[in-house]
């Protein structure tokens, strides 16, 4: 049985050699059986928004930011996956948490 990191890499496999919608079920069939799988996620936030479902990868970005709430790079995602959609007002705010995550880490952890 295949683990979970494999099912990804094969997702992604599937995206590389321009089979989309292939690698979106597969993803959304993993992140169904391992929910707090953040990389799945990502991918999906990522791919819906290649197929213009911006709510769809609002909400995987938004899964994502939850999964890992201390890793800037989250909610830089999420910003420009919001700015995608539309959302500026999410954008500007995912923009602002990112930042303060990352003087939080450049600065030991202290504000």
């Amino acid at each position: 049985m295949p683990t979970v990191d494999q099912l990804y890499d094969e997702a992604i496999a599937l995206q590389q050699s321009g089979k989309l919608e292939e690698a979106v079920e597969r993803l959304q069939a993993l992140a169904a059986e391992n929910p707090d799988y953040a990389l799945a996620h990502a991918a999906l936030s990522v791919f819906h928004g290649k197929l213009g479902r911006h709510d769809e990868a609002v909400e995987h970005g938004q899964r994502v930011c939850e999964l890992e709430p201390d890793d800037p790079f989250s909610y830089m995602a999420m910003s420009l996956v919001c700015q995608r959609a539309g959302r500026i007002s999410e954008a500007e705010e995912a923009l602002r948490v990112s930042m303060e995550k990352q003087w939080t880490a450049r600065s030991g952890g202290n504000r």
